[in-house]
């Protein structure tokens, strides 16, 4: 069981972030999608902050076994393909730590058609890991920390599209709209108790996920990243590291003043739509 600090998210041990941000030795955290680009960045900035993290994969690889040796976080194996699926994966993260102070919804199902050609099985597949997956999983974490009664933070990776739409993409981008709007009820609704959700939309990142977009465009990946970066005013794509500084940042104890937003890290493609 990991050995908790004094750290409580709802305010009452008196931190007001003064002396600047806190670290994270002692708290626990969940991250899903660990051993994809993003999740690796987040897992990694997590543990060096000193949190407790429990690493979840949809499947037993090498690529969990060296995210594992690397950074000392504990794996976990589930498909979250159905509710009951997530919510168990939230108890058993607080099982393991003994309790669970931070989650980080990371895991996304994408698949690119054109809408008429778009399959309604796989359509509805995107939707249900993504949006009603991540609800059952925050629904679950959310029950955790009222039981511990000391708040929490709760971190859903959302997209660019899901602000702006994007073409080929509906069911992707209609599932991450859907999670930003959650987002802004929870922020409302769960603030009080000191359990503060918020969002990151990434935008066009250096992950294996641009795979999907250079085969559905026709480009090789490095034409894709080139045609990319063209569009974004920074002139390049963004890196995992950047958007796991977001978590971490999102995941502080004194930070109590910022619920129910979306941090849009895109390199100025998209300002002020959320």
């Amino acid at each position: 069981m990991a050995q908790h600090s004094s750290h409580d998210f709802d305010g009452r041990n008196g931190l007001d972030g003064r002396n600047g941000l806190d670290g994270l030795d002692g708290l626990t955290a969940l991250v899903t999608g660990a051993t994809g680009g993003l999740g690796v960045a987040e897992t990694t900035v997590l543990r060096t902050a000193g949190a407790q993290v429990l690493a979840h994969a949809r499947t037993s690889d090498e690529r969990l076994r060296r995210l594992e040796e690397s950074t000392g976080a504990i794996g976990v194996v589930q498909d979250l393909s159905t509710p009951e699926a997530c919510r168990a994966l939230v108890r058993t993260a607080a099982e393991i730590h003994g309790a669970l102070d931070v989650v980080v919804a990371n895991h996304a199902a994408m698949s690119m058609s054109p809408l008429v050609d778009a399959d309604p099985e796989e359509w509805w597949r995107v939707v249900d890991v993504n949006l009603v997956g991540t609800f059952a999983l925050v629904q679950e974490a959310v029950r955790v920390m009222r039981e511990q009664g000391r708040g929490g933070r709760i971190i859903v990776i959302v997209s660019e599209w899901g602000v702006t739409g994007w073409p080929n993409a509906s069911a992707y981008a209609a599932s991450k709209a859907g999670l930003i709007s959650l987002v802004k009820c929870l922020g409302h609704e769960l603030a009080p108790e000191g359990i503060l959700v918020n969002a990151i939309a990434p935008g066009v990142i250096d992950t294996p996920q641009l795979t999907v977009d250079a085969a559905d465009a026709g480009l090789t990946l490095d034409a894709m990243h080139a045609q990319y970066a063209e569009q974004i005013p920074a002139g390049r794509i963004g890196r995992p590291e950047e958007i796991a500084a977001a978590v971490a940042f999102l995941a502080q104890p004194s930070l109590r003043s910022i619920a129910g937003q979306t941090l849009q890290l895109n390199g100025g493609s998209t300002r002020s739509r959320v």
